[in-house]
């Protein structure tokens, strides 16, 4: 299956094509999974509705401190330790983030590029950093977002720019940053 997935090129049908397959314990309707990797475990992952993963996010079932354990000759017997990641409904996942088992992310959340979720994230919220806290609610981020506008936006069917959105990006980018 994994293989498969290497051919699926839009992202949209690989979170189909999972669900299609029941690779994850359940996964919503309007989910977006960029990754190609299934990660290890994937029944223990439930996905909500309207989900959307980026790029290198990794969702991480399991630990293997138990192989190092294992050789402290101390003659006790480790196991693997495993267990379940929940990610509600309306949740954005940015680039590099990576959750660990035994997490809950609530619905109306976001989590920010590069964080490590190590913890349960409170549903409306906005969480970011290593280990990942809440910086922010969903409510303010969603109305700062609604200020943003680009009179010549982007072709996100296509992934592609026009020269007069590059242009305009720059123009705001060099007034932010008073080039």
């Amino acid at each position: 299956m994994t293989l498969k997935l290497y051919f699926i090129k839009s992202s949209m049908k690989r979170a189909a094509y999972m669900r299609k397959k029941g690779i994850f314990h359940s996964i919503g309707v309007r989910v977006m999974i960029t990754t190609r990797k299934i990660p290890l475990y994937s029944k223990l992952i439930s996905i909500g509705n309207n989900v959307w993963m980026a790029s290198g996010v990794e969702l991480i079932t399991h630990d293997v401190t138990h192989y190092m354990l294992n050789g402290l000759n101390d003659k006790t017997k480790y196991i693997e330790k495993i267990g379940c990641i929940d990610i509600g409904n309306n949740v954005f996942i940015g680039s590099g983030a990576k959750i660990l088992y035994d997490v809950k992310v609530g619905d109306n959340v976001i989590i920010a590029a590069g964080a490590l979720v190590n913890k349960d994230v409170p549903p409306n919220s906005v969480v970011g950093g290593v280990p990942a806290r809440v910086i922010g609610s969903f409510e303010e981020f969603v109305s700062k977002r609604k200020q943003f506008t680009v009179i010549n936006a982007a072709d996100n069917m296509r992934q592609e720019i026009s020269i007069e959105c590059e242009n305009e990006m720059w123009e705001k980018f060099d007034k932010i940053h008073k080039v």
